[in-house]
């Protein structure tokens, strides 16, 4: 929830809007930087992944068949440890990891037992990144965030099933692609 004296032109704005505010304008100077630094980044982030391949503990047990396997599916790549943290890796450097950090905490929130602890939890995942101008929001409709918010009444394991699929789905068709493409990935499997 968004305090109160927090300026909204500091906010990342994710509704479109008819009106050019100055404030917009900034926003949009500020992530028109952010990209043309992203390259910078994935460089930075290509050779610390380089690093930690050769030294040891991090990535030790990885091989070839598990590396190759990633790029038949986006489902391949996350049921793999180092192929979730790569990819989340990959994926802040791009400036969007929520989506994965979302789909995460649901597997996460679905192994939950006490159904008082499964109400608490999804009360903080709707807060950090369900709700209109959540921290880390998803990118979902409104239809989508009410049936969330009715799910949460009656509870239980499901209660982000949709939006869960909503947001594989997104990654599968964008970052995903964009990952098997990028210098990080092919270092990686060039590595092995």
């Amino acid at each position: 929830m968004r305090s109160q004296n927090q300026n909204p032109s500091s906010l990342p704005c994710h509704m479109p809007t008819l009106v050019n505010s100055p404030a917009r304008e900034r926003l949009h100077s500020m992530d028109t930087e952010k990209k043309k630094q992203a390259p910078v980044r994935e460089a930075s982030l290509k050779s610390r992944l380089q690093c930690r391949s050769f030294q040891g503990s991090s990535t030790r047990g990885l091989c070839f068949e598990d590396l190759s396997q990633w790029s038949h599916s986006l489902e391949k790549l996350i049921a793999s440890k180092y192929g979730t943290k790569i990819f989340q890796a990959f994926l802040k450097s791009e400036y969007s990891d929520e989506n994965m950090e979302f789909w995460l905490v649901c597997e996460e929130y679905k192994e939950i037992r006490s159904s008082f602890r499964m109400k608490s939890k999804a009360k903080q995942i709707f807060q950090h990144y369900v709700q209109a101008e959540a921290p880390r929001e998803i990118n979902i409709d409104h239809k989508t965030r009410e049936l969330i918010r009715r799910n949460m009444k009656t509870g239980g394991a499901r209660c982000f099933d949709e939006a869960q699929r909503i947001v594989y789905g997104l990654m599968e068709r964008d970052s995903y692609p964009r990952f098997l493409k990028s210098d990080v990935y092919r270092a990686f499997r060039d590595s092995i």
